[in-house]
């Protein structure tokens, strides 16, 4: 096969609410290439539109969730294999999803790896990952939005020591700074995602997309921008039929059926 046509997303449903979508690109260790990227930011575009995905877990095998870019790739074209405007645009669709995504990280998550694991809403790690911004020991440094992201999420102390050193953290340093909510065993960690999309997915999705969107805010806007819009989205979600029904199965102590309108 030709790695155009090569399925470098391997995409499954769960339940019905929940997308599971892992890297392949095994002997690579899911390194990102620009196909790679194109394939998983079809798989969300088309996750966007069905009414009936929930909530997205994205994760890669049982040795890496990814390597970083394909330095195959930047070595031949340069600063134009990261430029390239499919994969930027690829970048921006995956950046931009509306929707709960989870992340599930088991072995290494490097460079453009940890980069895109940084895009979940909620990451979760195995026992046996190991996070890295090693960019600087090929000679250069992150592109595709550490500099940004790390350094928002854990702060500056330790984005600098990461993207200077290019030296690892281990699972459990990556949760005690915020990076990651829970550490798993490594046999557990696909099930605790999937549990926890199913739980996202029994939820209100008008309110849990205008939840995500208010809180990825908090990364953009000074707090009183910030709180205008919690308050334009709180008004919204009063106007939804899953206000209604969410509260009328409190009163009426049931558990509620959300429609997502």
């Amino acid at each position: 096969m030709n790695h155009v046509t090569e399925c470098l997303i391997v995409v499954e449903r769960p339940d019905p609410a929940i997308l599971l979508l892992r890297l392949n690109r095994p002997r690579q260790r899911n390194a990102l290439s620009a196909a790679l990227l194109g394939q998983l930011a079809d798989a969300l575009r088309a996750a966007r539109s069905d009414e009936s995905v929930r909530c997205v877990v994205l994760s890669g095998d049982e040795r890496a969730f990814s390597a970083g870019a394909d330095i195959k790739e930047m070595q031949q074209h340069g600063f134009e294999a990261l430029s390239d405007p499919t994969r930027q645009d690829a970048w921006d669709i995956i950046a931009g999803f509306p929707k709960p995504l989870i992340v599930a990280v088991r072995g290494v998550c490097l460079g453009g790896g940890l980069e895109l694991a940084m895009l979940a809403d909620i990451l979760l790690v195995a026992e046996d990952s190991v996070l890295a911004q090693p960019e600087i020991t090929i000679g250069i440094m992150p592109g595709d939005g550490a500099t940004q992201r790390l350094t928002r999420i854990v702060g500056k102390s330790l984005a600098m020591q990461m993207v200077l050193t290019g030296e690892p953290i281990s699972a459990e340093q990556a949760v005690a700074a915020g990076l990651a909510s829970e550490m798993l065993p490594a046999s557990e960690l696909v099930g605790r995602a999937l549990a926890i999309a199913r739980v996202i997915s029994s939820r209100a999705p008008i309110a849990a997309q205008l939840a995500k969107e208010s809180i990825l805010a908090a990364y953009e806007t000074p707090l009183s921008a910030g709180l205008a819009i919690e308050r334009r989205a709180i008004r919204y979600a009063f106007t939804t039929d899953d206000q209604k029904e969410g509260m009328a199965a409190f009163v009426e102590k049931r558990q509620p059926v959300f429609s997502g309108r």
